[in-house]
């Protein structure tokens, strides 16, 4: 019997649904699997501020109706505390097999993926960062651009960042800025000479948010709901490309799958697992690309590949902290743009850089902020009633060779991943701690003594290099089309793949790398 399947999709997140299209589009037979789950509450038609001020249910919205905000982990982001997304990160860890030790190992089993919840921040790794990869970068490039295309990006701006991010050429205008990142803009550009000359830069964020209409959606209409869902759809979620590939009759979607396991055969592979509402499902396929994000990539592939050792799993270490705009106290709230409004980069002292964004304290759970304050909860609900609409938040990412996580397999088949911190990268937000005070205290926003909260392991959700693509791979790695040493057909399509990561946001360059390993298998048929 001939496989199902050309080739076979696990996931429908970002890197999933990159490597579909060329698929596709070239006339393959595409079969793409997910775990199924989608949102049990609608985004929220009226701006964050009105549902504030006169939703009667403020319990279901702010904590859920099982509590579900308040089972959140200290130091971990805010979109685990919003009840809105719970069914994004729901089950995944069980679902395939994973076991986090001092580790927050997310990821999700949602149509869509961890697209559901993302930052929605873009960039372009330059050719100098993606030396390691091992094709030509005019490759990786040419497939930012139809990536950045199809997905709509925005933040075009002739600032300090523009070289930076490397996407202008592609984005329409910045999203309206509210008043109080934009007086930090304002007192930056006024002294950026001095502010470079300490290794800091400031400019627009770049984000997967439309600023004006564009392929059939909405521009941002600033209702501050960005963590609770857009309900216009001017962010950028993988589910929106569903609807385009299911216009092909050589595509399917099949939500409701998890795999569990890979059977290689003579000449095609089998791809076992469980189905949402019981029972087991096989199907077969001449290639498969594992796209269910890296920690289950990771799995499923050490398992087929009976792989033994420690593997590292590459993070970006974070931290988050408040800025107060004494100017400020007293302003009026009003609905702005719930994502990353200004973004910046900060030198390091080993040459590297660490890079951040801010964000308007709309759209995020009170009790995120008060957990940051030195004084006890009580008092801290009292202040923050005071001085939060004169407040920004912040978060800062360091390059993945700060972190310090390993991956095993375990005897049963699980994938158990034990997180730690290096004393340099403690170290390192030390310092970042004291220069971004130095810096954001020139602008007039004073970082709140004690805010500066460094993330647990895992919990920045930006997992890479598991399964790098090597030159002269050897097991455990993967060649330059993401195919897997030793296992022929089966290709490596998200961030288990990527040789090296950045501090810059990294989900532009994993769909990126996706469309160009599909575009590989195209042209390697023909």
């Amino acid at each position: 019997m001939p496989p199902d399947f050309d080739v076979l999709i696990i996931g429908s997140g970002p890197a999933g649904v990159s490597a579909a299209f060329p698929l596709v589009e070239a006339g393959f037979k595409v079969l793409m699997i997910d775990g199924g789950k989608t949102a049990s509450l609608d985004p929220p038609v009226s701006s964050y501020l009105t549902l504030r001020n006169s939703n009667t249910d403020q319990s279901n919205l702010m904590i859920g109706k099982d509590f579900y905000s308040l089972k959140k982990k200290e130091n971990s982001s805010p979109k685990l505390s919003v009840p809105h997304l719970s069914y994004v990160f729901a089950e995944y860890a069980d679902a395939n097999k994973i076991l986090n030790q001092e580790f927050c190992g997310l990821g999700s089993l949602a149509v869509g993926g961890l697209s559901n919840a993302w930052g929605c921040g873009v960039a372009c790794l330059s050719a100098f960062e993606a030396e390691d990869f091992p094709f030509d970068y005019n490759e990786l490039r040419k497939s930012y651009q139809i990536i950045a295309n199809r997905i709509g990006v925005s933040g075009c701006h002739d600032d300090d960042m523009a070289d930076y991010f490397g996407i202008d050429e592609w984005a329409q205008l910045p999203i309206q800025m509210d008043t109080l990142q934009g007086y930090i803009f304002n007192k930056y550009k006024k002294k950026s000479s001095r502010f470079k000359k300490v290794g800091f830069s400031l400019g627009r964020s770049r984000l997967a948010v439309l600023s004006e209409a564009y392929a059939g959606r909405t521009g941002c209409t600033l209702s501050s709901n960005c963590l609770w869902g857009c309900q216009n759809g001017s962010t950028y979620a993988s589910k929106m490309d569903l609807t385009t590939l299911l216009s092909f009759p050589n595509f399917t979607h099949q939500p409701g799958y998890v795999a569990e396991n890979l059977e290689q055969k003579i000449s095609f592979w089998s791809v076992n697992g469980s189905q949402k509402y019981g029972g087991i499902f096989s199907i077969s396929a001449k290639k498969v690309m594992l796209a269910a994000g890296t920690l289950a990539t990771t799995r499923l592939a050490a398992v087929a590949l009976e792989l033994e050792k420690r593997i590292r799993v590459l993070t970006n270490p974070t931290a988050a902290f408040l800025l107060w705009l004494p100017r400020f106290v007293g302003a009026v709230r009003h609905d702005t743009l719930g994502l990353g409004q200004l973004s910046f980069k900060m030198g390091l002292p080993d040459g590297d850089s660490a890079f951040g964004a801010t964000f308007s304290t709309n759209g995020i759970p009170v009790s995120d902020f008060v957990n940051h304050l030195p004084e006890s909860r009580r008092y801290g609900i009292d202040i923050m009633k005071n001085i939060l609409s004169s407040c920004v938040v912040a978060n800062v990412f360091l390059p993945g060779t700060y972190s310090s996580n390993t991956a095993q397999i375990t005897t049963n088949g699980s994938l158990s991943i034990s997180g730690s911190v290096d004393p340099n990268t403690t170290q390192t937000m030390r310092y970042l701690s004291k220069n971004l005070r130095k810096v954001f205290n020139s602008t007039g926003a004073f970082l709140i003594p004690s805010s500066f909260k460094v993330g647990a392991p895992g919990v920045d959700a930006h997992y890479a290099g598991t399964l790098p693509m090597r030159e002269n791979p050897v097991r455990g790695e993967a060649s330059a089309s993401g195919e897997l040493f030793s296992l022929k057909g089966l290709y490596v399509a998200d961030g288990a793949c990527l040789p090296s990561l950045t501090e810059k946001p990294h989900t532009l360059t994993i769909m990126a790398n996706a469309d160009r390993i599909a575009r590989f298998i195209v042209k390697s048929q023909n």
